[in-house]
């Protein structure tokens, strides 16, 4: 089963993708800052991460940089859920080192497509 940490504060958010990931037979783990996102990533090694960029404690920015850092974990896909929508935000995501970028309200099935053609380009544990 493919393991999705969703890396999320907003409860709302996390509910509603949580269930519907699921449903679509994904194991979804959940973090609701970026310190535990990280933490999280080390320790249940998921095949992609999704993750909110404005997050408590450490941002999805910092996030996203210290597991890409990481000789461990730098290679699993990280998608940026953002409601930042302006010009240049995309850039700056990929340039954090996300692998693809969406945006909030979340839409699930341009989502879900994303989420595949990542865990396709994604390298073999």
């Amino acid at each position: 089963m493919v393991k999705i940490l969703l890396v999320e504060d907003n409860e709302m958010n996390r509910d509603m993708l949580k269930r519907r990931l699921s449903r679509k037979g994904y194991e979804v783990s959940i973090a609701v800052d970026g310190a535990e996102g990280v933490e999280k990533t080390r320790s249940i090694m998921p095949d992609l991460i999704l993750m909110d960029m404005s997050l408590p404690v450490m941002d999805g920015w910092e996030a996203t940089r210290q597991i890409k850092a990481d000789a461990k974990t730098g290679a699993i896909p990280v998608i940026a859920l953002t409601a930042h929508a302006m010009a240049g935000d995309r850039e700056k995501c990929l340039a954090a080192g996300c692998d693809d970028y969406d945006t909030k309200p979340v839409e699930f099935p341009r989502l879900l497509e994303k989420i595949e053609i990542c865990l396709k380009k994604a390298p073999a544990p």
